[in-house]
């Protein structure tokens, strides 16, 4: 409440008293006394500031020399072309297309339930498909005998 007192009476008194108090405007404060500290310890925050951006990119630099050597090792690796441009369509070669579309059915197929079912040994397919369809069946002709349903 006093804020809004000030800030509405204040501009008329200064107009009134035509400005004989001195008051330093906000923009002339230095930066250190902004931030609450003596001059010396703004220096040495600034320093340490930009210590600590100079080891970001250090580390920054070695990290993208880092993964432009295996970016590399795997090119010498799979015998794969350097790609000049991010921007353009990258088409994979014809035979590396083939071993990621083969990985990708076997993954598939040993993810599904069958898959999981022959790793098992001793278990005959046929006859669990024949007993899982013989399930369903009689599964359907107890629910068409249901009154609920």
């Amino acid at each position: 409440m006093a804020f809004m007192v000030k800030h509405v009476v204040g501009g008329q008194l200064k107009s009134l008293t035509g400005g004989l108090t001195e008051e330093k405007p906000e923009g002339e404060k230095t930066e250190a006394a902004a931030q609450g500290m003596t001059q010396e310890e703004f220096e040495q925050y600034q320093q340490q500031l930009e210590e600590e951006k100079q080891e970001r990119e250090a580390n920054f630099a070695q990290k993208k020399a880092e993964r432009a050597t295996v970016r590399s090792h795997f090119r010498d690796k799979y015998r794969l072309p350097k790609i000049q441009q991010a921007g353009d369509d990258v088409e994979l070669p014809t035979e590396l297309a083939k071993m990621i579309a083969q990985d990708n059915q076997e993954e598939e197929h040993k993810q599904s339930v069958l898959g999981h079912l022959t790793s098992i040994q001793n278990v005959d397919m046929d006859q669990l498909k024949d007993k899982a369809q013989a399930t369903l069946e009689d599964l359907k002709k107890q629910t068409e005998n249901c009154s609920l349903m």
